[in-house]
């Protein structure tokens, strides 16, 4: 188990959840948009929450300001926070219509939330668990989705918990987490998009 486990932090990486929450979304939704859309709007949030975001982490390491994949060091994360929640602006702001797309615009809202939440709490001394924030979103986003579509997802949803519980579990073993951190985390993942359900999703129950 313990060689399984780090598989799982690999898999749920935080710069990967984004771009699995919209892939999930227009498997979902395909039927409302054409083609070209939904491959316009996935290769640009693939390269403002992945590519873009690789290539400054490997330029910071070139300058050795980064030195882990994981950024466990709180001085490591402040630039890559910042500089992330630019792009999620750029990307909100830009990329998403919330009448066209409105749960991705939530959605995306709702990570850029969480993440200058982390940053704030960072500048504070505070470090938050950055795979938590992301798992949880997504399962959030899929518990949302579920109910927006009237579809259940229990089977998927009961993955996500599953793997959610893998995540932690995998942060706690390679000591890139407390206890404190994995629910912080957790939390900061879950109410935003929790408290963002009011304008997209409770409008059509």
């Amino acid at each position: 188990m313990k060689k399984v486990l780090p598989v799982f932090s690999y898999l749920f990486h935080p710069l990967f959840i984004p771009a699995y929450a919209t892939l999930f979304y227009f498997v979902i939704a395909k039927d409302f948009f054409y083609q070209q859309e939904i491959y316009l709007v996935f290769i640009q949030v693939l390269i403002l929450t992945v590519l873009l975001p690789m290539s400054v982490f490997y330029l910071l390491k070139s300058l050795s300001l980064v030195k882990t994949k994981m950024l466990v060091d709180k001085k490591e994360r402040k630039l890559p926070l910042a500089f992330y929640s630019l792009l999620l602006f750029i990307l909100i702001k830009y990329s998403f219509s919330v009448v066209v797309i409105p749960e991705l615009y939530y959605y995306f809202v709702g990570i850029l939330v969480s993440i200058v939440l982390a940053l704030a709490l960072l500048l504070t001394g505070r470090k938050v668990s950055l795979h938590m924030i992301a798992i949880s979103s997504l399962t959030l986003f899929i518990i949302g989705i579920s109910a927006y579509y009237h579809i259940q997802f229990l089977n998927l949803i009961a993955f996500f918990i599953v793997c959610s519980g893998f995540v932690a579990s995998s942060r706690l073993q390679d000591n890139d987490g407390s206890m404190s951190q994995i629910i912080l985390g957790t939390i900061i993942g879950i109410i935003p998009q929790v408290g963002l359900w009011y304008f997209w999703l409770m409008p059509s129950l």
